[in-house]
């Protein structure tokens, strides 16, 4: 089975996750406690482009990372 073409058909499954509501996102950071600045750095972008997904924008590179994230931001706060 070659490698690249089933992570390539994983990373489309992926990025179709549906992420939360745009204040469910930044719920989850804040119970957490978690800063902008810290998702940011986590996710190699910048805390604007957080804030910007917090406020109803959609990530297009780190969705998957930003997805996996506030998942597991969640659990852990919980």
């Amino acid at each position: 089975m070659e490698t690249s073409g089933v992570d390539e058909l994983l990373e489309r499954v992926r990025s179709r996750r549906t992420l939360p509501a745009p204040a469910e996102r930044r719920r989850i950071r804040q119970r957490a406690r978690v800063s902008l600045r810290d998702v940011a750095r986590a996710l190699g972008v910048s805390h604007t482009a957080v804030a910007s997904w917090e406020a109803g924008a959609t990530p297009r590179q780190h969705r998957v990372a930003y997805s996996a994230l506030l998942e597991e931001l969640k659990r852990v706060a919980a």
